[in-house]
């Protein structure tokens, strides 16, 4: 299990290039809310903390992990961002919804990225369990959305680079 060996919160600040001046959105799942506020709350804190101000972090919640990247899109097109955090749960069931959810949105949000040429954060949490997705939503595993924000300055700055 990857997690059980790198703590999804756990990151060396000083390898984070700071957010001052850029604008990031984040687009965040209405489907499992417990654990997609916890992964918001988690990126908009780590972003704020490397500098982005509040007024360049744009929040708009989408019904669920399957929209996440047309979300992301549809603000692209009308918004001038660095990059946009992409953060929803899928937790298996009893049928193969999960997998064509996760495949759909996984594909979607890479697309998208690659579309604008701007990083588009893959912050959808694909679990067997409830307690998973909780375990890394702010559990013992860390919370995705910190290891999400790190991502998306990371990539930002390489945008501009």
């Amino acid at each position: 299990m990857a997690t059980a060996e790198h703590h999804l919160s756990h990151y060396d600040p000083t390898s984070v290039p700071s957010g001052a001046g850029r604008r990031f959105a984040l687009v965040v799942s209405e489907w499992n809310r417990e654990v997609t506020d916890a992964l918001r709350a988690g990126a908009r804190e780590t972003l704020l903390r490397h500098g982005v101000k509040e007024h360049d972090i744009l929040e708009v919640w989408v019904p669920g992990s399957f929209e996440l990247a047309l979300g992301a899109q549809l603000l692209l097109e009308k918004e001038a961002l660095d990059g946009v955090i992409c953060l929803g749960s899928v937790v298996r069931g009893e049928t193969p919804h999960f997998d064509f959810v996760c495949q759909g949105a996984t594909q979607g949000i890479m697309d998208v990225g690659l579309k604008f040429s701007l990083p588009v954060i893959f912050g959808l949490l694909t679990d067997d369990t409830m307690q998973q997705a909780r375990d890394r939503s702010g559990g013992k595993h860390g919370n995705k959305g910190v290891d999400c924000a790190v991502a998306a300055l990371k990539m930002a700055a390489l945008k501009k680079r």
